[in-house]
């Protein structure tokens, strides 16, 4: 079976993924343990095996690592253990059937016309899907949950004590989102309304960072958001809300009105 995408980038840092990692583990670990035969598919794990050796450590089940690069496949093989393997493949899963992909800094170098026949083939076996996109150190990222039916949530996360504003996570949103920062759009409004919280939250700081940060998601509620996380993510620098509230193809006619 041929592959089927492109060769990416490929760059990696250890400890990249651990916000998305923490949030596999916490929010479908169960499904996992569930599963009769679990298997996680890292698709696009790039020049470093690195991040695919730790969500093996992370999340406890079998694990493949899927690169579009044969060379990137036989340098990641040494590492290869029970429970963990490196194969070559692309979106086609190489004819695996996952519980679970996790796709991270992969379509973001893609067209965004390209995202919904990508999710479509990742996730055609029944898996759920994790892609998404965080910068080089981990500090800021964001993700798509995505089942066979389409997107279902939006997570954005980031390392509080570093967060400038959550404006910032603007650069950081999968390539379906990344290009509606406009107003007019849904994920714009839903982004000015943390930051509105923030600024509004910043007398706050004095207790640290998460307390503003809890204030923040708190004013998105009360603002309409319909937040589904609970305080315990919100501590973590996360917010997760229902992908019908910020998908693109419903416009935010407040922007108009």
């Amino acid at each position: 079976m041929k592959p089927i995408g492109s060769i990416t980038r490929g760059t990696t840092n250890p400890n990249r993924l651990r916000r998305v990692d923490n949030w596999i583990a916490a929010t479908l670990g169960a499904r996992l343990r569930r599963a009769p035969d679990p298997l996680v598919v890292d698709l696009g794990y790039g020049a470093s095996p690195i991040t695919t050796i730790e969500l093996h450590a992370r999340l406890g089940v079998p694990v493949v690592g899927l690169e579009i690069d044969p060379d990137r496949v036989a340098a990641a093989r040494p590492y290869a253990r029970p429970g963990l393997d490196f194969r070559l493949g692309g979106f086609e899963l190489a004819g695996l059937r996952p519980t679970l992909v996790r796709a991270f800094n992969v379509l973001r170098q893609y067209d965004e016309a390209d995202v919904p026949a990508a999710w479509s083939a990742m996730t055609a076996t029944g898996a759920l899907l994790v892609e998404g996109t965080c910068d080089e150190l981990g500090r800021l990222a964001a993700w798509v949950l995505v089942s066979p039916a389409g997107p279902r949530t939006l997570t954005l996360a980031a390392r509080l004590a570093t967060l400038d504003t959550p404006g910032t996570l603007a650069e950081r949103l999968p390539k379906a989102l990344i290009h509606h920062n406009v107003p007019g759009e849904r994920i714009h409004a839903f982004l000015s309304a943390l930051d509105a919280g923030w600024r509004a939250a910043a007398p706050l700081s004095v207790f640290g960072p998460r307390q503003r940060w809890r204030r923040c998601v708190e004013s998105a509620i009360e603002a309409g958001w319909p937040i589904v996380d609970r305080p315990s993510r919100w501590r973590l620098g996360e917010v997760t809300l229902p992908y019908a509230a910020i998908d693109p193809a419903v416009p935010d006619m407040s922007a108009t009105s």
